[in-house]
């Protein structure tokens, strides 16, 4: 397993990493573990869940009974600021909600820190440097050692480097965002650009485009059963687009011709793109997970990464 640094900071990371978004929702607790165990086996370190996985506390239940001795081992990353009531109170990032929220997630997880703390959504209620201050605090009582944003657009993260850096307190070190192949707009046009200059590391979600990089759909053939583009209709509806489909066909060819899958394009290529330090990928089976892991080996070469441009252009 290959390891890289979150950005600049020194936190090292698996280039491989687990989503553990199937927790306690897809899997329950014995699938839960025979996932972390393999995870454990193949070198994995990066376990990134939320608080609003598994229906609302239940990934971050499962993994604290599943963990042990291991918790040590890795690098255990949550998020907090989406909704955890229906009526949206317990949400967002202000102190007093940070404050009740990494308590309620060291307790699920059965653990005293946290090693990443990520915002899972920016909060327009709530003035960014409220929010960085209680991050701080975190930090200076040893429940978090680093933090992060998600689902930031660039101007956002720009505002939260420049306040902490204006407050004396510690910034945010990575961003999660959806890119993969098929989505690479937006991250590539203004939120990549502003990680590179500020040094922070990229964790992109949906590395397989919720499937459709997986090989396994077909354009006019019948969809595979029990499948998420399949049984999930908003997800459907936005990737399966007549340009999706045929830029995935152009790449099934080329990865073909290359003796490769679609996934190992798939993975190789975001790790071969800075300032990706890992790869989040989920599982519902311990095979998955040993297809994420070979599915990074591929190194591409400059002439093949300049001709996936432009069949992905």
């Amino acid at each position: 397993m290959e390891f890289r640094n979150l950005g600049s900071s020194g936190l090292r990371v698996s280039a491989i990493g687990l989503g553990c978004n199937n927790f306690g929702g897809r899997l329950d607790l014995e699938a839960t573990r025979l996932v972390i165990h393999k995870a454990f086996d193949l070198g994995i370190t990066l376990f990134d869940t939320a608080d609003v996985y598994g229906d609302r506390g239940g990934s971050e239940t499962l993994m604290g009974q599943v963990l042990g001795e291991q918790r040590k081992n890795i690098v255990l990353a949550s998020k907090f600021a989406m909704p955890m009531s229906d009526d949206g109170a317990k949400s967002g990032g202000s102190r007093r909600y940070v404050m009740n929220a990494v308590e309620d997630s060291l307790r699920r997880l059965r653990t005293d820190y946290l090693d990443l703390y990520q915002m899972h959504q920016p909060d327009p209620r709530t003035p960014v440097d409220e929010t960085l201050r209680a991050l701080d605090d975190l930090i200076r009582q040893g429940k978090v050692r680093y933090v992060g944003c998600s689902n930031f657009r660039a101007w956002q993260v720009v505002e939260a480097v420049w306040t902490a850096r204006e407050l004396g307190a510690t910034g945010f070190v990575s961003c999660q965002d959806e890119y993969s192949l098929l989505v690479r707009d937006g991250a590539e046009r203004d939120l990549m650009p502003a990680m590179h200059r500020y040094g922070l590391g990229l964790l992109p979600y949906f590395p397989l485009a919720s499937g459709l990089l997986t090989g396994k759909y077909r354009r006019n053939a019948p969809m595979p059963e029990v499948a998420r583009l399949t049984t999930t209709k908003r997800l459907a509806e936005r990737y399966l687009t007549d340009r999706n489909w045929a830029v995935s066909e152009k790449l099934a060819d080329f990865a073909a011709e290359r003796g490769h899958t679609m996934p190992e394009l798939a993975f190789s290529w975001l790790l071969a793109r800075k300032p990706v330090a890992s790869v989040i990928a989920g599982a519902t089976r311990p095979e998955q997970l040993e297809e994420n892991v070979r599915a990074g080996d591929w190194k591409l070469s400059d002439d093949e990464m300049a001709e996936i441009d432009r069949l992905t252009g």
